[in-house]
């Protein structure tokens, strides 16, 4: 069966936390500089329909797309890479495939026939993986398989996979990711753990295209022809993917190591145009050569997991960037952060981002970073949570209300500056229920934000239930904390600022997840700005 797009499985093996989002995006990346148009989707063989009922230390950030969608943080990095937008199609969780499938068996679509995991789940997975290849939107879609080759959830999956390769012939490749480890005992690489992988592969009816190899030494001519040897691949098929100083080093590593052109030679595809990477190796030049340096205090409550604030250390390496800056971030655990060693923790620091999170851990900690920020003249940017902690601050210590907090916490608090959205008081759901994906927010002018991005209608990504109280909003603005951008449809407060600062904004937005390589988010770059400025 012939098929006008092409289609490339990503499944790694050996062991998790190889890295195949990132050698996803960096080969789209490639593809796309050759003028391929290009798309990522992540299988994600987890139960829950999406990461958004996950707690960050059990996945890492949860990534929000425009349409709404709850996603994994891979598809953080494929929209980072290729300046392209994913939505609800572009990740598939094993949850969302069974759901599916049983609401059609309610709906009796399978005319009495005993569901089973082949064909109807299977064909279920590839029904969501083609979906992307429909209407010749684009000429190739990456698929990651998420887990290990082994894992009982990823059967499915390489099922699917399997059968896809069968029926399309020459329109799918494999790509194994593996692991080649160094054993300093033996002073050598061992490459038996790949042999093995490969061969868990084959039992499943799946011979891998291309392998590859990640590794911390380089791979000598003689490994690759065992490798190829013992595993079915030609040698030029035998990919080296060494620890890189950057993940943004990645596409010009595997640019180097010939990835794309295998690539397009397996899937009988012209190689059309060398890769136009110009503004990726500029922005690699800034980035490994910057004119200054400033220390940034990123006040989380998962700070352990630095993976649950992925997009926003990307944000800070590409707003630095803009400034030609390096940005150093120190990680401040808000559940340790009291008044008695706030000086000690914050002290010293070019600027305090507070940033998003729910429930009532840790907050106290995260309001006492904002009055610091706010008393000594500090640049502060606080993200969704990090700006209502900001409103909430003001209003006990501007203000004088005490007893002000946000709903979640304390429902019977005298001052419920952060309230819950009306559309969410009767919703008793979690999963997917919140205020999500894009919409419009109008700025002020003469303003931080307005300055930021020189536009009057943005469009952000949200993530939240509760939002600003605009019963308190005149009071808010006499004595000096302003809404600076605001939803036109709704009034709903979208961004606060204290213009008697030299730079305070909190929005409630995640303006984060829309901060790609090629076009640096504006307002990180306007807070490193005013940061840079505070160290001078």
């Amino acid at each position: 069966m012939s098929n006008s797009t092409k289609y490339i499985f990503v499944t790694g093996g050996v062991a998790s936390s190889l890295g195949k989002g990132i050698i996803s995006a960096s080969l789209a990346k490639l593809l796309q500089a050759r003028g391929f148009s290009t798309t990522i989707q992540k299988l994600d063989p987890y139960i829950n329909v999406d990461p958004g009922t996950l707690n960050p230390y059990e996945h890492g950030e949860c990534f929000v797309t425009d349409d709404g969608a709850e996603t994994d943080l891979d598809l953080g990095h494929y929209e980072r890479f290729l300046n392209v937008n994913t939505s609800q199609a572009n990740n598939v969780t094993t949850g969302r495939i069974y759901q599916s499938v049983i609401e059609k068996e309610r709906r009796g679509e399978f005319l009495g026939k005993t569901v089973q995991v082949i064909p109807h789940i299977t064909d279920e997975i590839k029904e969501r993986i083609q979906i992307l290849g429909k209407d010749g939107k684009y000429d190739i879609v990456i698929t990651e398989i998420g887990g290990t080759v082994g894992d009982i959830e990823s059967l499915p999956y390489v099922e699917a996979v399997r059968q896809m390769n069968w029926e399309f012939e020459n329109d799918c490749i494999v790509i194994h990711l593996t692991l080649v480890p160094y054993l300093a005992a033996a002073g050598e690489l061992k490459t038996k753990p790949t042999q093995h992988s490969v061969k868990q592969l084959l039992e499943l009816g799946l011979q891998p295209d291309i392998l590859c190899c990640r590794t911390e030494h380089d791979l000598d001519l003689t490994l690759r022809r065992k490798i190829a040897k013992f595993c079915n691949v030609s040698p030029n098929a035998v990919i080296e993917s060494k620890d890189a100083e950057s993940i943004y080093d990645v596409p010009l590593l595997m640019q180097e190591e010939e990835l794309d052109m295998v690539v397009l030679e397996k899937l009988q595809l012209p190689r059309k145009n060398t890769p136009e990477l110009t503004q990726w190796k500029q922005f690699l030049t800034t980035l490994k050569n910057p004119e200054t340096e400033i220390n940034i205090g990123l006040v989380g409550k998962y700070v352990e997991l630095k993976d649950s604030y992925k997009s926003i250390s990307e944000a800070f390496i590409h707003g630095g960037v803009a400034n030609k800056c390096k940005v150093n971030v120190k990680w401040i655990h808000s559940e340790k952060l009291t008044s008695a060693n706030v000086e000690e923790q914050l002290g010293g620091l070019d600027g305090i981002l507070v940033a998003p999170g729910f429930g009532s851990r840790g907050i106290s900690g995260k309001i006492t970073a904002v009055k610091f920020a706010r008393e000594n003249k500090v640049p502060f940017f606080g993200i969704c949570l990090g700006m209502q902690c900001a409103v909430i601050e003001y209003a006990r210590n501007v203000i004088g209300w005490d007893d002000a907090h946000t709903v979640e916490i304390s429902d019977d608090c005298s001052y419920p500056v952060i309230n819950l959205m009306e559309e969410q008081k009767n919703i008793s759901d979690m999963g997917g229920t919140m205020r999500l994906g894009s919409y419009a927010c109008k700025l002020k002018s003469k303003t931080n934000i307005y300055e930021a991005y020189n536009t009057e209608i943005v469009n952000e990504r949200h993530r939240h239930r509760y939002e600003f109280n605009n019963e308190y909003l005149e009071e808010f603005e006499k004595h000096g904390m302003i809404a600076t951008g605001r939803n036109p449809e709704t009034g709903l407060v979208e961004v606060v600022e204290i213009p008697d600062h030299p730079w305070f904004v909190g929005a409630q937005f995640h303006p984060e997840y829309k901060s790609t390589v090629q076009n640096p988010h504006p307002l990180f770059t306007a807070f490193i700005g005013a940061a840079i400025k505070n160290k001078k």
